[in-house]
């Protein structure tokens, strides 16, 4: 019994074993206390002698960072000599290079080199650029000009990250603790690596239309929840906003012009106003409708190009000497055509001051302009009193009564 005891605990001790720890051991001097996330500093004592390879990066930058890059290029070979690196700045090509040295101790240092040159090129002043050769910082340069293809677009969204007078900028750096820097069509930011994916996801969701706002607002709840102990290993989905899009349609117009729309508001769409008249009511004459065109299943002709043209009139076959003289002919005649015209319609005008007037015509006129000054009078003395226009009144009638006896 005590051997089928035995081997059945010893079944039951490989069931229970895991396969993956089959060949662990126990490690005593890994306590809790070690940060295994932490970048010991590289210290010169470590590196037993030089390196067995050159390394080299170049990049280049535009013609408006030159100016800027001679005044601080004395500065640039100072910081990067400390570490053992060497920089070259090529005016004739715009580029800049750094390369490793004999003197160069850490072999890490070269990348972080080409990210500061890189840096400097994206206009990020040298005493920010220079922090990039620090161990715990790291940079990120996004590529934003190829996402939107429209350009007034583009640079209306690349406006947002900044924000009026830099606010929203200011609010993403202060949150995830990086530098940012919009220029041109890139984005440079520098800080820790977990805060520039934050910056990245950012600035790529803007470009999107996601106004950045929303990952703010997100920042600073998660900022909040980070302060609580408790929270710290259970999910916080409960917490962060989440933001829907929403397309919201248009409503449609009433079929009646002066009818209640159907959002029960009291308000007339607009175009769906009727006309008024003069007394401000509706007026009866119904609008016209446009002409609905007949759908034709086939593409309207093709037009002629300019070759087929000159192929019709002959002018292709010509030499050019010969086209010449026949631009040069037919802006000749259309110029005659047009001076022709011009003397035709003066000489009409002319002429017209030379015509007889028509019999009765200046009596006519006359009679005209007496009728006329008569109904002004007669509008005038309405409005006067009753007294003036009885006396007005007796003369016209004096008047008549002899114009009756001649």
């Amino acid at each position: 019994m005590s051997d089928a005891q035995a081997s059945a605990s010893k079944g039951a001790d490989n069931v229970i074993e895991n396969k993956n720890r089959r060949h662990r051991k126990d490690k005593p001097w890994d306590t809790d206390d070690i940060d295994h996330w932490e970048i010991p500093e590289f210290k010169k004592e470590e590196m037993k002698g030089p390196l067995t390879e050159e390394s080299s990066f170049a990049t280049l930058f535009p013609k408006y960072r030159e100016r800027y890059l001679k005044e601080v290029w004395a500065d640039v070979t100072s910081a990067l000599d400390k570490h053992g690196v060497a920089c070259t700045l090529d005016l004739v090509e715009g580029s800049m290079l750094v390369k490793t040295t004999r003197k160069t101790f850490d072999p890490y240092i070269i990348l972080k080199a080409r990210d500061m040159i890189k840096l400097l090129s994206r206009s990020v002043p040298f005493p920010q650029a220079v922090k990039i050769l620090d161990d715990g910082v790291a940079c990120d340069v996004i590529k934003i000009g190829n996402i939107v293809r429209n350009k007034e677009r583009f640079v209306k969204r690349r406006q947002r990250i900044i924000g009026p007078n830099g606010s929203t900028l200011k609010a993403i750096e202060l949150l995830t603790g990086c530098y940012v820097l919009v220029q041109g069509n890139t984005v440079s930011a520098m800080g820790p690596y977990k805060a520039l994916k934050d910056v990245r996801r950012i600035v790529l969701d803007c470009l999107k239309n996601i106004h950045p706002i929303y990952h703010i607002k997100e920042l600073m709840i998660k900022r909040e929840l980070a302060k609580d102990p408790k929270l710290a290993e259970e999910s916080w989905d409960r917490f962060l906003p989440k933001f829907k899009k929403r397309n919201v349609k248009s409503k449609k117009p009433s079929s009646a012009a002066g009818g209640p729309t159907t959002s029960g508001s009291n308000e007339t769409p607009l175009g769906t106003r009727a006309a008024t008249d003069a007394n401000g009511e509706a007026s009866s004459k119904p609008k016209p409708k446009p002409k609905q065109k007949t759908y034709t299943p086939f593409p309207p002709p093709q037009q002629p190009r300019k070759v087929d043209l000159q192929l019709e009139s002959g002018e292709y076959f010509l030499k050019p000497q010969e086209r010449e003289r026949a631009e040069k002919a037919k802006k000749l005649e259309k110029k005659l055509t047009a001076q022709a015209e011009v003397a035709q319609q003066r000489e009409r005008e002319r002429e017209k001051a030379f015509q007889p007037p028509t019999e009765g015509g200046a009596a006519k006129d006359d009679k005209k302009k007496k009728r006329k000054r008569d109904e002004a009078v007669a509008a005038a003395t309405e409005t006067s009193s009753p007294e003036k226009k009885d006396k007005r009144d007796k003369k016209d009638r004096k008047k008549k009564s002899k114009r009756d006896e001649e």
